[in-house]
């Protein structure tokens, strides 16, 4: 075919897709397809022409017609659930019912209310009923089990929660500790794993580990109420932020930018009211605004998408707007996300940087590796040669247990170590590689001090707070926030000369007030090479040393998709529409955070 399918007559279009005589067309080539599904390559085929549209007879409700037929308040229950559920939360507390049908539904509706009521008090009011739940963020998720627990109004149990203020504004953080208090209240034990400094200040006891991460952690640094971790946290680095000892600082200026920017027109994908955004390049910019203010789909699903598209790497679906501005002012645009690193123990921190590359060379390079006729490739354990075989290098063998989880079993021919003997037998400064695969960072940066071509990737890894990883540990078993640290260290080891656009997603979830610090000072790294970083954060540490902000809002869902406001933090700060600057001022006002730390929870009104 050498005509465009759009220039061509509708017989023509009708004739490919319906087929005649011998040629059976795209319809009857795919029904072939369908019969053959029992084949694993088939499916993936088919997979990557599979499109979803909206059912013509259900209209996305899933119910035949006879159940639509029943409804309540003039509402069938396809149009309840989709309502969001601030909206069902309203529709039920208004709802008007004649004296029998109150008498049969009274409890129901109870119930009804009262969770519906937690989850709008969670900052959940924004998702629809029939939202799905892969759809949800970890945070989201955590949120709604919680106001499921609340439901059961259990006594005497023991909940624990691991950093349930992900994804959370500052202004809905006081309606979530007013949750966890009323489960403390109705006779349960709440244990929270938090680095939320309101979090902190309301507990009744706080448990502080330390003093520092991994080998150099682990230890109770102190245990006791808030009001005493001040007075007597003295060797506590969380005590140190917490008392304004230690704080994050205002920047003394804020950037202009290199004069140019990205310009988002008609936005309107989900709750985007089809607004225009520029984006200024060549300076640290903050999307913030309250949880379903639609800021993940301003930056992921249209600009991150569309980006991807003209740079040819993104193959899906792009959200819904007219078109970008200024897409040449950029060479490339990165998503550091907190996805993992690798899916195998195979990669690891220092296969990831690179810098596994300059150690093999090291150890190729010493006499013993000379005489026997090593290179570099003899102490990859991603490849045969100096590898254990019997279990590919990986140290451990997989036992297939059928119908339940897989077993791992330490090697028994290399007990674990992935190299086979002789390779061992190689030394560099008295250790093997595998002795060296042990170190953590921090160690492996004073072993290799006089390397500098090794000392200047894993330099990179401890400015970003990961001196406590080991060189050699795989990576499945890192953090999300972990994981995403080193693909910043690995991109910031990068050399300059491209003008790439950043993208992070809620960098500070897991993150230390010290190793926020950290991070603020690598994407200062990142200008500084000529780069743009544009960050979706909550963190109000954060977006106070933003040089640029665009508040969404007002609200969540139907409620936001609004550009509230744009600016330097201060203009924000100034701007009384934006809930973001309310909570921002006392940050700006206030010389480090000691004021803020010691004064009570900045948000009064939630009603």
């Amino acid at each position: 075919m050498h005509t465009p399918w759009k220039d061509l007559p509708e017989e023509h279009k009708r004739l490919i897709v319906e087929g005649d005589g011998d040629f059976c067309g795209i319809k009857g080539f795919f029904e072939w397809l369908e019969r053959k599904k029992y084949k694993i390559g088939v499916r993936v085929f088919l997979s990557r022409y599979r499109g979803y549209i909206p059912c013509p007879d259900c209209n996305r409700t899933r119910l035949r017609p006879e159940a639509l037929y029943v409804k309540i308040h003039g509402k069938n229950i396809g149009e309840i659930t989709r309502m969001t559920i601030q909206e069902a939360h309203e529709f039920f507390n208004h709802i008007k019912l004649t004296p029998f049908e109150e008498e049969i539904a009274h409890q129901i509706l109870k119930e009804l209310r009262f969770r519906l009521s937690y989850l709008v008090e969670v900052g959940l009011g924004y998702l629809t009923l029939d939202r799905r739940t892969q759809t949800l963020s970890g945070g989201e998720f955590q949120r709604i089990n919680l106001a499921t627990a609340v439901g059961f109004k259990l006594v005497g149990s023991l909940y624990i929660l691991d950093e349930p203020s992900i994804g959370l504004h500052p202004r809905d953080i006081q309606r979530l500790i007013k949750i966890l208090q009323a489960l403390r209240d109705q006779g349960n034990t709440v244990v929270v794993v938090e680095h939320d400094r309101e979090m902190m200040q309301v507990s009744d006891q706080l448990v502080d580990l330390g003093p520092r991460a991994g080998e150099q952690g682990g230890q109770v640094v102190f245990q006791g109420t808030f009001d005493e971790i001040l007075r007597n946290g003295v060797h506590s680095l969380t005590a140190q932020y917490l008392k304004g000892e230690k704080f994050i600082p205002v920047p003394e200026s804020r950037r202009r930018g290199n004069g140019r920017s990205l310009r988002i027109v008609g936005a309107r994908e989900h709750n985007l009211k089809n607004i225009d955004v520029e984006i200024p390049l060549g300076m640290f910019v903050v999307v913030s605004g309250v949880s379903g203010s639609g800021k993940s789909t301003l930056v992921y699903e249209i600009l991150y998408a569309a980006l991807g598209r003209h740079f040819g790497f993104w193959k899906g679906r792009i959200g819904a707007h007219d078109h970008i501005e200024g897409v040449e002012n950029i060479d490339g645009v990165v998503m550091v996300d907190q996805s993992p690193i690798g899916r195998t123990p195979r990669s690891n921190p220092v296969t990831y940087t690179k810098a596994f590359d300059e150690i093999r060379r090291l150890f190729a390079q010493t006499r013993r590796a000379r005489v026997r006729g090593y290179v570099p490739g003899t102490f990859s354990f991603n490849s045969p040669g100096g590898r254990c075989e019997r279990c590919e290098g990986s140290g451990v063998e997989k036992v297939e247990m059928q119908f339940l989880a897989d077993l791992y079993l330490t090697c028994e021919e290399c007990d674990g170590k992935r190299y086979k003997s002789e390779v061992l037998e190689v030394h560099y400064k008295g250790k093997n590689i595998y002795e060296v695969l042990n170190l953590t960072i921090s160690e492996a940066l004073e072993f290799f001090q006089d390397v500098p071509r090794v000392v200047n990737k894993l330099k990179i890894l401890d400015d970003v707070g990961l001196g406590y990883l080991r060189l050699g540990q795989p990576a499945t078993t890192l953090s999300g926030g972990e994981a995403q640290r080193v693909k910043l260290a690995a991109h910031l080891s990068q050399k300059e000369g491209k003008q790439q656009l950043y993208i992070f997603d809620e960098p500070t979830t897991g993150l230390h007030f010290d190793d926020i610090s950290k991070l603020l000072r690598c994407f200062d790294q990142l200008i500084e090479a000529g780069n743009s970083v544009l960050v979706i954060e909550h963190n109000l540490d954060v977006i106070k040393c933003a040089d640029y902000i665009i508040d969404l809002g007002p609200e969540g869902g139907e409620a936001g998709g609004y550009v509230v406001a744009t600016g330097t933090p201060e203009q924000i700060a100034q701007n009384p529409d934006s809930y973001t600057g309310q909570h921002l001022r006392p940050y700006l006002n206030i010389a480090g955070t000691k004021k803020i730390m010691k004064s009570e929870p900045m948000i009064e009104n939630l009603d």
